[in-house]
């Protein structure tokens, strides 16, 4: 069916420029969108849509926030919405777990008025239901490679049907190790001709690479654009000596200086023990991290945009895909490492055109990854200070133990533990030589006696 087909349909409804009406959605889909409360579609959306409607391969440079997932979506769902059911013809790869759960959920809101059905195939959970999505041939599979993959590996996981690709996240899949498995997801795939979207917040060489083998005469939407934050970001920092960032931030929730926030941490352990102090001091705080189980995770993120929980400690596990609708603040505790993880962390707030403001702490150590981090977004952070907090306080408590420190102490440890063993051999080897002395003597007076 031609664009023009599309918008002469008796189903479909014709309005205003800077709609949805514009793009010749049909009504169920129309409805939908209405319903989640989206007016003017994003400029993501507004390229991407009505290339996707006209069966052109999509590649698009587009950050988290930026409204790209309905950018995919509703191409597909107009084209599955008259098909017959039973069959999967459209397959999203996504890096993480979080991402196909939060595209699934997207997929079931504005899919609601149609009979297109989806399902999410991700790692930590049981595969029984996801092999039933397989069998009955859902519309829709949403799947991290690795799961994928051990479903490829067994006899019912077949998608002979598929006619729509989308990789979402590319370079966050670059950079988690799974571009073998892509490849290996690819060859799975049926040869013929099929339709794909690919979306990647930045392009380095193997994505661009990747590209050129998926995609034919793609149109292209900001490949040129230089990554920056979602507009809408207010982005401030507070310079503050390391031991005093959790004491910061105390007084920052004390006084309503933050609502619900997401705090970045740069390891599992600072998040885990950042989640400790709060909880001591009766903030309502979850964890979620890449050492949570997949079950804990959900309830964590679960509770968060419910408000049971004022605070989420993360790693960069949900800086990328995890949509909290009408989020307050993204706090980074620590700065990012690199300017791209600073981007993709301050993109969780102001979402789809909203507000939120991006707060960063920064001890002296760290002004060299802050200075790259302007450098990127081209313009230097305001500084902040809370009036009346005491920066030249001293505390004792620390959040983690220089690594150094570790060191030293795991040494210093592995030490006394090879001088108990070697003294608890001593020990044994003394009791056995007693042992067998005494055995020996018994041994020789027996046979005396036998004489």
């Amino acid at each position: 069916m031609t664009m023009t087909q599309r918008k002469e349909s008796p189903a479909r409804t014709p309005a205003s420029p800077s709609s949805f009406e514009t793009f010749g959605l049909h009504a169920e889909l129309l409805r939908a969108v209405r319903e989640l409360g989206f007016e003017q579609p994003t400029p993501i959306q507004a390229d991407a849509i009505p290339a996707g409607l006209a069966g052109r391969d999509v590649l698009a440079c587009a950050m988290t926030g930026s409204g790209k997932t309905a950018a995919f979506l509703l191409p597909i769902l107009e084209r599955l919405r008259a098909k017959p059911r039973g069959t999967t013809r459209a397959l999203i790869l996504t890096p993480t777990r979080e991402l196909a759960a939060q595209i699934e959920e997207h997929r079931a809101q504005l899919a609601q008025h149609t009979r297109v059905t989806g399902a999410a195939v991700f790692g930590g959970v049981a595969m029984g239901p996801q092999e039933q999505a397989f069998r009955r041939g859902t519309d829709i599979l949403i799947a991290t490679p690795g799961r994928l993959l051990d479903h490829f590996g067994r006899g019912y996981a077949r998608l002979n049907g598929l006619e729509l690709l989308v990789l979402d996240e590319a370079d966050r899949m670059l950079d988690m190790g799974f571009l073998p498995d892509i490849r290996r997801v690819l060859r799975h795939l049926p040869s013929r001709r099929r339709q794909t979207f690919f979306f990647s917040a930045t392009l380095p060489r193997p994505i661009v690479e990747l590209s050129r083998e998926l995609l034919v005469a793609p149109a292209a939407i900001n490949v040129e654009r230089k990554a920056a934050p979602a507009t809408g970001v207010a982005q401030a920092v507070y310079p503050v000596p390391q031991q005093l960032k959790v004491a910061l931030l105390l007084e920052l929730l004390r006084r309503d200086e933050l609502g619900n926030v997401i705090v970045f941490c740069r390891t599992k352990h600072r998040a885990n023990r950042l989640a400790e102090k709060l909880d001591r001091v009766g903030v309502s705080v979850a964890k979620m991290h890449g050492n949570r189980s997949q079950a804990q995770r959900t309830e964590a993120l679960a509770g968060f945009k419910s408000g049971r929980y004022r605070v989420l400690a993360a790693t960069d596990i949900v800086a990328r895909g995890i949509d909290v609708e009408a989020l307050d603040h993204v706090l980074n505790f620590d700065v990012p490492k690199t300017p791209d993880d600073y981007i993709h962390r301050v993109g969780r707030t102001a979402r789809a055109g909203a507000t939120g403001d991006a707060y960063t702490f920064v001890a002296s150590e760290e002004e060299g990854e802050l200075r790259a981090i302007e450098r990127a977004v081209g313009r230097r952070l305001e500084r902040r200070t809370l009036a009346g907090f005491d920066y030249a306080a001293v505390v004792q408590e620390r959040l983690e133990v220089p690594l150094a420190e570790r060191i030293a102490g795991m040494r210093a440890r592995t030490a006394e533990e090879r001088a108990r063993a070697r003294a608890n051999a001593e020990r044994r080897g003394l009791v056995a030589a007693g042992s067998g002395a005494r055995a020996n003597g018994g041994r020789r007076g027996n046979r005396g006696g036998g004489r």
